[in-house]
């Protein structure tokens, strides 16, 4: 029986591939170490430094200094990964999910509740 792999390609979003896992590996690795409240802190006083020490690329500091997390993500940043980075902003899962899909966070839930059902 021979299988075939599909991708499914979703507008407006990076797909996270080897490749992009890759890509990404530094920056996923530091929003790792935002699993220690010393590590925000140190982030925090010195975030040009911190992003230096894990390694970043342009791509990915800037995507940082711009808070952009849409770039983060197509800079190789795992949403699960980029998590801790957004709760540092003040964000949760659900504001990530809004972003990549275009819509409110409310009408993201929304459409979670549906898909739900």
């Amino acid at each position: 029986m021979e299988t075939t792999k599909r991708k499914l390609r979703v507008t407006g979003t990076a797909v996270f591939d080897g490749d992009l896992a890759q890509k990404g590996y530094a920056l996923n690795k530091m929003c790792f170490s935002f699993n220690d409240a010393a590590n925000r802190q140190a982030f925090a006083a010195d975030e040009a430094g911190y992003c230096q020490r894990y390694g970043l690329n342009a791509e990915q500091y800037a995507a940082v200094r711009e808070r952009n997390v849409l770039g983060l993500l197509a800079a190789g940043g795992n949403v699960y990964y980029l998590a801790k980075f957004a709760g540092i902003l003040g964000l949760d899962v659900q504001d990530l999910g809004a972003l990549q899909t275009g819509m409110s966070k409310e009408a993201f839930k929304q459409m979670l509740l549906e898909a739900g059902k």
